[in-house]
């Protein structure tokens, strides 16, 4: 076994409910104004200079502002940091084709503001975990004089010690919708097994198939997204037989749906790392999508047709990244993102660049050595290459077409499981 230091989230009930539901209540609330505020500003910004302000900007505009003083100054800047993320999340979606995305809204529920997630960085708490007590700051207009603070008792699961964490980096609130709850983000040590082998897997994610892995010893895997097209399709028409997109029943079918998505990435992930650990895999090799928006040339945002644009956008790639790293370090597999610039243009082979050999979706023709490929596992195999060069026996194994004929795995949702194309049922 071997030590790790990794990130986690614990869970904690606050024992002292009561007597702290006031002030907690207080400063829910008071999160819930000054995103008003910063929306308010978002908007009035973009309407005169077709502008979205970045969260630094929102910070220097605001920190002025009555309300920034109702919280920890960390504090109000991580609200207006989750409105300008939002902005942009939504800004994204238009430009590529989303005609039915929406800016992020008003925290308003009647006449009343939603009680908002708080959270608190480091110089806005102190945690005392002899007796299990977390001590909130007030912002300077909550505060009845200059100490005052909120002291939470909070009783974590029986297995977890917060006195044996690393750290504790942020302390969240969170309204569960009865009562409030305590969220530690921690750094952990942690044992996992050490690697299975020293092998590389290279992972390609796509609007087509959502995975296409490519591994060192020569062979590839598909991963289509047959059941959440199904789902998209499925929850698409029943949403819009709802009275109003906002009803609580269409609400219902998009927390269903994305449970039902979050059951897939989680599935997936474990999967795939489940066939690293028999592969022998040591480092899993994933392209990093943070610019898939843009095109490569000039910057500005690619056209994928009208159905790939609103897919591209509903689905989380960092959600899923961030799950297959968990569970990859936890078998002691080391994670690496590379940049997919210019991946899905050249050969795995040869590594000629020319963007014409891709000559369907779903086919790589390279003109120079002749070889025919799955687009998606050239693309896996060229990530995984940026990692761990092609060894002799890989270019010998070519030759069996393994880059064109990969395995097509499809989730079977009535095992929960992913099977061979020809043994699914469902």
């Amino acid at each position: 076994m071997a030590k790790q230091v990794v990130t986690r989230t614990y869970t904690a009930s606050i024992r002292n409910q009561s007597r702290v539901q006031d002030d907690l209540d207080s400063l829910g609330f008071a999160a819930s104004k000054l995103w008003n505020v910063g929306r308010w500003t978002c908007s009035r910004i973009w309407d005169k200079i077709d502008h979205i302000p970045t969260h630094n900007e929102l910070t220097t505009y605001l920190k002025n502002h009555e309300r920034y003083d109702d919280l920890h100054s960390q504090s109000s800047q991580r609200v207006l940091q989750e409105l300008a993320e939002a902005f942009n999340g939504w800004y994204g979606n238009r430009q590529n084709g989303d005609t039915k995305a929406n800016p992020p809204g008003y925290r308003k529920h009647g006449d009343e503001h939603p009680r908002s997630t708080v959270t608190f960085k480091q110089k806005g708490f102190k945690l005392d975990t002899q007796y299990d007590r977390v001590r909130l700051s007030k912002g300077s207009n909550l505060k009845e004089y200059w100490s005052d603070f909120v002291l939470c008792k909070y009783q974590t699961r029986p297995d977890v010690d917060l006195s044996t964490v690393e750290n504790v980096q942020q302390v969240k609130i969170v309204w569960t919708g009865d009562e409030w709850e305590l969220h530690f983000v921690c750094k952990v040590e942690i044992d996992v097994d050490e690697a299975p082998g020293e092998k590389t897997v290279g992972v390609d994610l796509g609007i087509n198939n959502f995975a296409a892995l490519a591994y060192e010893d020569g062979h590839s895997e598909l991963y289509p997204l047959n059941c959440l097209k199904q789902d998209d399709y499925y929850f698409s028409k029943l949403i819009a037989r709802c009275d109003n997109s906002d009803s609580e029943q269409a609400t219902r079918l998009n927390q269903k749906k994305s449970a039902r998505r979050t059951h897939y990435f989680h599935t997936l992930s474990k999967h795939i790392v489940q066939r690293c650990v028999d592969e022998e895999i040591g480092t899993i090799v994933v392209g990093d999508l943070s610019g898939i928006r843009e095109d490569e040339e000039n910057g500005e945002s690619k056209n994928w047709g009208k159905h790939g644009n609103l897919d591209l956008h509903s689905w989380a790639f960092d959600r899923f990244t961030g799950l297959l790293e968990y569970k990859a370090e936890m078998e002691g597999i080391t994670f690496e993102q590379v940049s997919e610039r210019d991946t899905s243009k050249s050969c795995s082979c040869c590594g000629r660049k020319h963007e014409a050999n891709r000559v369907e979706r779903g086919l790589y023709v390279c003109d120079e050595c002749g070889t025919v490929a799955n687009a998606d596992v050239n693309g896996a195999e060229n990530i995984r290459q940026k990692v761990s060069p092609s060894s002799p026996n890989l270019s010998v194994n070519r030759s069996n077409g393994w880059l064109a004929q990969p395995s097509t795995l499809l989730f079977d949702k009535e095992t929960g499981a992913f099977a061979p194309q020809e043994q699914v049922t469902s």
